[in-house]
């Protein structure tokens, strides 16, 4: 099972996730990185806080990049997995990460766009390895394989 089908992840995974993004915040000098899942949950910020409602934002790049999903359909395309927006600014560059989560990255005239689409491919290689390597078997997992076990014995000794 990939870590993609299901949603959790272990604190090794969040510090992996945050060093990731630092070190895209760090070579592109963009300003802040977040994380969204497909539904709009806020997931992580990394970078320079946001000074707006980041659930507010999150929810609303999830429906963007949801709303871009369905025009990439009308003309023929799967999706698109990544979104640019200029601003006056401030631009945001918005990409999927392992067909679960949106990256939005904000950043200014300190950078260049040309620098942060180069960098981000291996940021978003990165963060899909950590979102789809296979997930750990918890222990809750074994319990219920287990109980399950048991039950189909029973069920089975029941109607021989």
């Amino acid at each position: 099972m990939s870590r993609a089908s299901h949603w959790s992840f272990t604190q090794d995974d969040a510090d992996a996730i945050t060093r990731i993004l630092l070190n895209f915040l760090q070579e592109t000098n963009s300003r802040s990185a977040l994380l969204v899942d497909r539904s709009g949950q806020l997931v992580t910020t990394v970078g320079e806080q946001p000074q707006f409602d980041a659930t507010a934002f999150a929810t609303l790049a999830a429906a963007d990049f949801s709303a871009n999903d369905q025009l990439a359909k009308l003309i023929g395309e799967t999706d698109f997995t990544t979104l640019f927006h200029q601003g006056e600014r401030d631009s945001m560059y918005v990409a999927d990460v392992a067909r679960r989560l949106i990256l939005v990255v904000l950043f200014d005239q300190r950078t260049t766009l040309g620098l942060v689409r180069l960098r981000l491919k291996a940021a978003i290689t990165d963060l899909n390895q950590v979102f789809t390597r296979p997930a750990e078997i918890q222990p809750a997992d074994l319990g219920a394989s287990h109980l399950l076990a048991g039950a189909e014995d029973d069920i089975d000794r029941l109607f021989s």
